[in-house]
């Protein structure tokens, strides 16, 4: 039995930023900001779709509290003949 099952709470980074793919469908990429029990922040990277992307850009802004239900993704690239891997959350 496998579970890819991530919630979190924490502050936006920046302002998010409504885009849409070529299809036309609606995405948006923020940061959030995670402060630990032991003073030190954590920085995820999330993907929101369609509705729900709307909804947060409407809604929110750099600062805000705010709470991701979703699950962890990683995708790789190359840049400069380096390669990389991202690690988000998509909700």
């Amino acid at each position: 039995m496998a579970m890819n099952k991530v919630i979190m709470v924490g502050r936006l980074t920046a302002d998010p930023e409504l885009k849409q793919t070529p299809t036309g469908v609606e995405v948006t990429r923020f940061g959030i900001a995670i402060s630990t029990a032991t003073n030190k922040t954590d920085f995820f990277n999330v993907v929101a779709w369609r509705q729900t992307a709307t909804f947060i850009c409407r809604y929110f802004k750099k600062g805000d509290g705010i709470c991701i239900d979703g699950h962890l993704s990683s995708r790789s690239y190359e840049k400069d003949g380096v390669k990389h891997t991202v690690y988000e959350v998509i909700c």
